[in-house]
């Protein structure tokens, strides 16, 4: 008996110091090496500090900056990104900083930003947290050959035919949201609101009944509990990070299953009837889940009917679940930034309506109109510059990469800095902080003069697969909104912008609305 107890005690010893082994060289002699890697090539950053590297710092910066608003200004870096922009300032354009035991260099020359996104096998999706993967989920994570096999299947129902089709869910939808505000109106045909719960309610009630049809109602309500469950992961993930601690019995960790279990189980409901439909011979509806089924049978056929080649049900609850992450958040941030924006500078206003009237008159868009609405494109994308959806993208190096004259290790991270680099004015110019669609007006390629300065949606292989879907759905709100309204900013609007998934108006967008006579 004794000597068993002798072998237990032995064996407990051992597997007590394998794990002190692991934890020691995860959290302190695996950063350190990668830390020497990195300054031998001429990066700086600050000393890494056990476990927590900057995460104290930057969680600081980040409460400091959300705990008031900031001066009516698009200058918004300092503000939306403190620590990577303090970085920068401190250590050079490319530098590195800390987040946790993972080094995260910041690459701000536009042609790395191009090799990186253009390496989409060398520059992976961080996936060391579990929980990102709650909060984002299907193609957007996807790697390899599972990516190539979704982007495919998925693929159709983005295309040109199927986005005009969806036209008519875009107008019902923005038309009762302007009938919602026409409501609101006083006597005096004008009215002050806080435009962005009604937003978010507009992109939400779209992207639910493009994705669902007919189970809209099941599918708005499922988006809301994914809401709430990507605020409450967001919360999370401005803690350190403990491997382990996701499986506690917490009170926020204990939610997040309960909401998980929720969505898949609705989800799973819906898809197996539609496929029930599919079997039945019945017609496919258009909306995305439909389409997506019918591409993903269509390639399982085209395949010799190998199941292995599509989707399978969780692959589907998953894209399902992407449609939100993607279409409502990406949409809704657009549309208020151009609302505020187009509040502060009444003379884009004036030009966007005059050019809606001439297009549309008092009639109701079409595709042809939204598609030649160049005024209205040139705003939208400077304010996807000044205000991208995505502050910063991260990518992840699993294996030793070169990036220009740099040899990344594997174990670090890297950060493309969205937000830094559409106001950089060595890339923009002296004006590079001011509200300008002027410098649109030759495109894209002429504005950013050629180079990766501009990447709202992504870039290269791996751009967004819904920015068609975006673009469309922010040009028909706008014009018709512009067409029953003139709006500007209301004395209470508090200018916070804040990144909560998407970079969002903390305090609300609130304006004055001023019903037109057309």
């Amino acid at each position: 008996m004794e000597a068993l107890c002798a072998i237990s005690a032995c064996i407990i010893l051992l597997a007590t110091l394998v794990w002190a082994w692991k934890m020691l060289i995860w959290s302190w002699l695996r950063p350190k090496k990668l830390e020497k890697l990195l300054r031998e090539q001429g990066l700086k950053g600050n000393p890494y500090k056990l476990l927590v590297g900057d995460m104290k710092e930057f969680m600081k910066m980040q409460k400091e900056a959300r705990s008031k608003p900031m001066p009516l200004s698009d200058d918004i870096v300092p503000h939306v990104f403190p620590f990577g922009n303090q970085s920068v300032a401190k250590h050079g354009k490319n530098s590195f900083m800390w987040f946790g035991p993972t080094p995260r260099v910041i690459l701000t020359d536009p042609e790395l930003v191009k090799e990186v996104f253009n390496k989409i096998y060398d520059f992976q999706k961080p996936n060391n947290n579990p929980l990102v993967r709650i909060l984002a989920t299907g193609l957007i994570i996807h790697e390899g050959e599972k990516w190539n096999k979704h982007r495919k299947i998925i693929n159709p129902a983005f295309n040109l035919e199927k986005l005009k089709m969806m036209l008519p869910i875009f107008f019902e939808s923005c038309n009762d949201l302007i009938r919602k505000w026409e409501g609101m109106l006083s006597s005096d045909g004008s009215c002050e609101i806080d435009v962005w719960p009604s937003i978010q309610n507009l992109s939400s009630d779209v992207i639910a009944r493009t994705a669902f049809g007919s189970s809209y109602e099941e599918g708005v309500k499922i988006f809301q509990l994914q809401k709430e469950q990507a605020e409450l992961t967001m919360e999370v993930l401005t803690k350190i990070y403990i491997p382990g601690w996701r499986y506690l019995p917490t009170k926020t960790n204990k939610r997040l299953k309960e909401i998980d279990r929720y969505i898949i189980a609705s989800l799973t409901d819906m898809i197996n009837k539609r496929e029930r439909e599919i079997k039945a011979g019945e017609a496919t509806k258009n909306d995305l889940l439909g389409i997506l089924l019918e591409s993903n049978h269509k390639e399982i056929e085209e395949n010799n009917n190998n199941k292995n080649v599509g989707m399978n049900l969780d692959d589907v609850i998953k894209e399902c679940k992407l449609f939100h992450l993607a279409g409502e958040e990406t949409t809704s941030v657009l549309l208020v930034w151009t609302i505020l924006l187009l509040s502060r500078y009444p003379n884009w206003q004036a030009h966007a309506r005059e050019e809606v009237l001439q297009v549309f008159g008092n009639k109701k868009p079409d595709f042809e109109g939204l598609s030649h609405l160049k005024i209205v494109t040139m705003i939208l994308y400077e304010v996807l510059r000044l205000y991208p959806p995505v502050v910063m993208i991260p990518r992840a190096v699993y294996k030793d990469v070169k990036v220009g004259n740099l040899t990344l290790p594997a174990g670090v991270q890297i950060a493309l800095p969205i937000a830094w680099l559409h106001h950089d004015s060595e890339l923009w110019g002296d004006d590079s902080n001011v509200f300008n669609p002027e410098r649109f007006s030759g495109g894209i390629s002429k504005a950013s003069n050629g180079k990766i300065s501009f990447f709202p949606f992504g870039w290269g292989p791996r751009s967004c697969i819904g920015q068609n879907y975006s673009m469309l759905e922010a040009k028909m709100a706008i014009a018709l909104i512009l067409q029953h309204f003139s709006f500007e900013l209301s004395p209470t609007y508090a200018h916070a912008p804040a990144s909560v998934i998407t970079l969002q108006p903390l305090y609300g967008a609130h304006i004055i609305l001023h019903k037109l006579e057309i």
